[in-house]
């Protein structure tokens, strides 16, 4: 029996939907779309296929995030915490799991860059800008008209970290923001955080997003135990790489 458990909210010109479902099952005809279309060894252990946030603007365009597109970005040829920190991995690892990574290289960590599916018949147009979202405005009390938060995938990376993709959706009298973070720690080894913002208010006829991400090796934090589980805490520490990217997203 399928579960689906879906919600929806219009803000302005905007509709907006959030879908929650089961976890991927073992076999099956979804099962099979995913593993042809992914083309990786192997999937996240709590895949959630049906799960998804999609904003739809009334004027034909809108943008979506779902686990699918996604997963499409992982590397699935090159294991690249190996090459990145082969170091730490191996001195972090038993002989037989450092072998069966090289005997099945992929980005088993399920590291992606996704940020976001453009969706509808009319595209939104992506321009650089050096417009910031304003996030000390985001941090000043004001009235949350719709919030829901909708995860995609989580792994626990055999008992050795996790890695998950989840997405928030925050809706305020005349804006909406959204985060959509993809976190990973490999224990011992290292940790990442690639968020995905987009803020957008109701007088401009586009869309802000940026993207960033973090990055540092565990042996290089000097945190408590408590704050390596702690993924908002974390967040703010580590190492930001060089690859920062502000787009518009302009309405056609």
């Amino acid at each position: 029996m399928m579960y689906n458990k879906s919600t929806n909210y219009q803000f302005n010109n905007w509709y907006i939907e959030t879908n929650k479902g089961r976890i991927l099952a073992s076999q099956g005809e979804q099962r099979e779309k995913y593993e042809n279309e992914i083309r990786l060894p192997h999937l996240p252990d709590m895949l959630f296929a049906d799960n998804y946030l999609r904003l739809s603007h009334k004027n034909g365009f809108g943008i979506e995030f779902n686990a699918l597109d996604a997963l499409k970005l992982v590397d699935p040829s090159a294991d690249l915490i190996k090459v990145s920190v082969a170091k730490e991995w191996q001195e972090s690892r038993t002989d037989s799991e450092f072998i069966d990574k090289l005997i099945h290289p992929f980005d088993w960590t399920f590291t992606t860059n996704y940020k976001g599916s453009f969706i509808g018949e009319k595209c939104l147009n992506v321009s650089p800008t050096s417009d910031r979202i304003n996030m000390e405005k985001l941090k000043i009390p004001e009235t949350i008209s719709f919030f829901d938060e909708v995860s995609l995938f989580d792994d626990e990376l055999s008992d050795h970290g996790i890695s998950c993709l989840n997405v928030k959706i925050r809706v305020m009298p005349t804006s909406f923001y959204i985060l959509q973070r993809f976190f990973l720690r490999v224990d011992n080894v290292v940790i990442r955080c690639y968020d995905t913002r987009i803020y957008h208010e109701i007088e401009n006829n586009y869309l802000i997003r940026e993207y960033t991400e973090r990055e540092s090796l565990v042996k290089d934090l000097d945190v408590s135990p408590k704050t390596l589980s702690n993924i908002n805490e974390l967040s703010t520490i580590l190492n930001l790489k060089d690859n920062t990217l502000i787009e518009k997203l302009n309405f056609p």
